[in-house]
């Protein structure tokens, strides 16, 4: 199952999950300026990101925002750098988190399981109820796919609605990610972990061991890391045996050549550099 393979892929090059949500601003001006076409530059950009960094990280995530912000040529873009991913063996999520239901639920599950766009993972919005799930299954069943569902989120407004109270002590958060563990126990890998995973947000450490321990077989795509305060330590709460996880990180890799002198003509060193860094320090966490 794919999460088999994502669960050896941490294991051998740990937890990040590099976002390729990528902006054509944050492309080095100079290097843009080689190319006639904003798809041609953004997809020159990832290529060269993805052929630094594919050795390094567990798996890639691609938010779709970015590049339908540009249209077509944005969407273009996306296409070449999913059949990039894929011709090179990577794990790849879509991150679009669709939410609906019945027969539109089926087309972006074909929209996003086959074709043109065709990835490993896609994000999914439960809110509208598990039917809105449905549709997806029979991907995960039958055609080796799998899912990220939102269980709770890393931004302040996530207490709008996943920390409304049901009960004492427990949150509607607590009833979405119990719905979604146990539905992923149909869809079970030989490591454990399903291919029916969920979204969870290293922002509230004191909930960490609680949720790991009750989500028992849900892999966790983690975000919150770093500029909205998660910490390595954190994370490792959200994490069995030092797997079950990954971590997305995105303009801190796209970005991190900002944060070295000179360092625009050297993007995907400086993004490979910041990838190892975190890679490092997660582990070290870890083993602590």
């Amino acid at each position: 199952m794919i999460v088999d393979k994502l669960f050896e892929k941490v294991a051998a090059n740990g937890h990040v999950c590099v976002g390729l949500d990528t902006d054509y601003s944050y492309l080095p001006a100079d290097f843009a300026a080689r190319y006639n076409t904003v798809d041609e530059a953004i997809f020159a950009f990832n290529s060269q990101l993805i052929e630094a960094t594919f050795d390094v990280a567990a798996c890639f995530k691609v938010q779709i925002a970015y590049y339908e912000a540009c249209g077509i040529a944005g969407m273009e873009a996306y296409r070449k750098t999913m059949q990039l991913l894929r011709t090179k063996g990577a794990i790849v999520i879509a991150d679009v988190k669709r939410g609906d239901i019945a027969k539109t639920a089926e087309m972006y599950a074909k929209a996003h399981f086959e074709g043109d766009f065709e990835s490993d993972f896609i994000t999914l919005n439960p809110y509208m109820g598990l039917d809105s799930l449905q549709p997806y299954l029979p991907y995960v069943r039958e055609k080796n796919k799998g899912l990220f569902i939102l269980i709770r989120t890393s931004n302040e407004g996530a207490k709008d609605i996943e920390y409304l109270p049901l009960t004492q002590n427990r949150c509607v958060y607590h009833e979405v990610g119990e719905k979604i563990n146990a539905l992923g126990k149909n869809y079970l890998g030989t490591c454990g972990f399903s291919a029916v995973g969920g979204v969870m947000g290293c922002t509230h450490a004191d909930e960490a061991r609680e949720m790991r321990n009750t989500l028992d077989s849900t892999f966790f795509l983690i975000p919150g890391y770093g500029a909205q305060g998660g910490k390595a330590e954190d994370i490792a709460l959200y994490l069995k045996s030092g797997n079950g996880g990954v971590v997305n990180a995105s303009r801190s890799i796209l970005l991190a050549y900002k944060k070295t002198e000179n360092g625009e003509p050297h993007f995907a060193e400086c993004a490979r550099n910041e990838v190892l860094r975190m890679q490092a320090e997660l582990w070290q966490a870890i083993r602590h």
